[in-house]
């Protein structure tokens, strides 16, 4: 922040106590300041007075930019001179869906390139839904020769090479972790790039590549680093393999496993169980890849100190799952597929009392077939998601995916489990009313934010008229992130959100009648929130003209992929930006 901007929202000539504070010598504030780890709290300090402006600013080592095109790296850098540590998102979420087309954007490169003069002693980089080349990453490697931890969640555009390239010469790593990332998976020779005197390697997940990996290698470096405590490897890795690992590695407190299927003889699984009796410290269990409920029992062992199972890449059934709740009593995190259907559900909430996360994904969500006929091929139903939460009376977190519900459930479920920050409920049937009254699922969501005060994330789902956001705006106070999809009446329903909730920061809608009368109502309120996403919407280009026309400080951005309709605007980003219209837009992205 600029010092012209800093006093306008101070006020230099009207604060009482800075005579007090500025007696403070900076030694001083910024010892205290380190303690301070939110990006929230940080930005608030500043604000307080020029001393602590200035001790923020030079106390600050992470930076947090939630939209890569919200602020340059050389702001960044003059702003902050010791960072070490970065967390950079970039494409919208939308790109998860395959809503934003390749090439839109958010390349590392810039920054790298801006950070290696200023940040030579850079040791951290955190990205999501970036791209990053595989010169990157070895540009990344040469020029920050401290580097330590590197984190791609989601980003694209890099290879095996890439990855080689930061085994080679980041001698002194201590994280790789390359979650959900689209990797040109060329071999898994990368692994046999680190030194054989390299030791410092504490966390490793190359969960979803999809090659087999030099094991020797692997096993090698897993030797070798002794303070290892996170490894996730893929579905190449044999049980055998695993066992081996684990053998090296009992100081594990997180584990990604590769395939639970292989034929085992009965000493090998007896040694099996053994490896994993000896992981005293496993909190995280994911991956499962592929279980033979034959192997399962095999784990166990490790299960007793578990607070995390993600079972969401495996089928399990619902006698399967009961089973291995069992032996988990400390669970407070779990992401399941549908097929443990509601059965399933109703071990969940006998078997894990503690249970404050809990996310239910869909097997096969384009199963046509199971689609059209409400509900079947199995699945979850209001049924067991009521279950749940007579069981589950901590639960703040779900994520819900499912072919039918009532409103009456979801009254009964935040009646039962009304602390809920995160509510995402997904009915996969698109406009579906409560499938027992036929009536739009309004009163379901009213209940939730009516129940729920401390709600912060809400995506909604079914049959919605304006009603429920009618809701939403008198209600959901707290709430920072909305996602609409298939939901809404008219305009009416878009300005109820933006009117009545002070604290949002981005609003994602898509396939929704809202059009230009929504979309200029929220004009005062844009350049408060981070971004507003819509897309198969109503807005037309002339709508968008008046929004930059109006508010010249955000970016206003309309991809239109085929080129020939001028009038309708089929997919709105709009963000706040201090750095103005980004550089490298491609030539299907309209800046207005």
């Amino acid at each position: 922040m600029n010092s012209k901007r800093k006093k306008e929202l101070v006020g230099e000539d009207n604060r009482p106590n800075d005579n007090r504070i500025s007696s403070l010598p900076d030694e001083v504030l910024e010892c205290v300041l380190i303690f301070l780890k939110s990006h929230k709290d940080r930005n608030a300090v500043s604000l307080v007075c020029k001393d602590w402006y200035h001790a923020e600013r030079w106390s600050r080592t992470h930076v947090f930019i939630g939209n890569c095109y919200s602020i340059s790296p050389e702001m960044v850098v003059r702003r902050f001179p010791n960072i070490r540590s970065l967390t950079l998102k970039g494409k919208p979420r939308f790109y998860d869906f395959n809503l934003v087309p390749p090439n839109w954007g958010a390349d590392i490169h810039s920054w790298l390139v801006v950070f290696a003069s200023a940040y030579p002693s850079l040791e951290e980089l955190r990205l999501k839904r970036m791209t990053v080349t595989d010169d990157s990453l070895e540009f990344l490697a040469r020029a920050f020769h401290g580097f330590k931890s590197l984190s791609l969640v989601s980003c694209d555009g890099f290879s095996t090479n890439g990855l080689a390239s930061i085994a080679a010469y980041c001698r002194n790593l201590t994280e790789l972790d390359i979650q959900e990332s689209g990797v040109d998976d060329l071999g898994g020779s990368w692994l046999s790039c680190f030194p054989d005197s390299f030791t410092s390697l504490e966390s490793l997940n190359f969960a979803n590549l999809h090659s087999e990996v030099n094991f020797d290698a692997l096993e090698r470096l897993v030797a070798r680093c002794k303070s290892l405590e996170v490894l996730k490897v893929n579905k190449h890795v044999t049980l055998e393999q695993l066992r081996r690992l684990l053998i090296k590695a009992p100081q594990l407190t997180e584990l990604g496993t590769g395939s639970f299927s292989q034929d085992l003889k009965l000493r090998s699984y007896t040694e099996l169980e053994s490896a994993f009796s000896n992981c005293k410290d496993l909190h995280t269990v994911s991956g499962l890849w592929v279980v033979s409920s034959m192997y399962l029992p095999a784990i166990y062992p490790a299960c007793s100190n578990l607070t995390f199972l993600n079972l969401s890449y495996v089928a399990l059934l619902s006698t399967d799952l009961a089973k291995l709740l069992l032996n988990c009593p400390l669970l407070r995190r779990l992401w399941i597929l549908d097929t443990v259907e509601d059965k399933g559900l109703e071990a969940v909430a006998s078997s894990c009392p503690m249970l404050e996360e809990l996310r239910v994904f869909p097997a096969d969500p384009f199963d046509q077939e199971a689609v059209l006929e409400g509900g079947g091929g199995g699945g979850v139903t209001e049924s067991g998601f009521v279950s749940l939460s007579e069981g589950c009376r901590n639960l703040h977190y779900v994520l819900f995916f499912c072919r039918q519900m009532t409103n009456e459930a979801v009254a009964t479920v935040v009646r039962n489990c009304p602390n809920f920050t995160h509510f995402r409920l997904c009915i996969m049937n698109m406009a579906q009313p409560d499938y027992l009254t036929n009536e739009p699922m309004d009163e379901a969501f009213g209940a939730v934010v009516k129940t729920c005060k401390r709600l912060r994330r809400l995506a909604v789902s079914g049959l919605l008229t304006d009603r429920a956001f009618e809701y939403i705006g008198a209600y959901a106070k707290n709430l920072e992130t909305l996602s609409v999809a298939f939901a809404g009446s008219s305009d009416r329903g878009m300005q109820y959100v933006l009117h009545g909730c002070p604290k949002l920061r981005k609003l994602e809608i898509r396939d929704s009648p809202f059009g230009n009368e929504a979309l200029l109502s929220g004009i005062e309120r844009y350049e408060s929130m981070r971004s507003l996403w819509m897309s198969a919407c109503n807005v037309t280009m002339s709508g968008c003209r008046v929004l930059a026309r109006e508010m010249p400080r955000l970016n206003v951005e309309v991809i239109k992929e085929d080129g020939n309709d001028d009038v309708a605007a089929e997919k709105v980003y709009v963000y706040r930006s201090v750095a103005g219209p980004r550089s490298d837009a491609p030539h299907f992205v309209l800046t207005l």
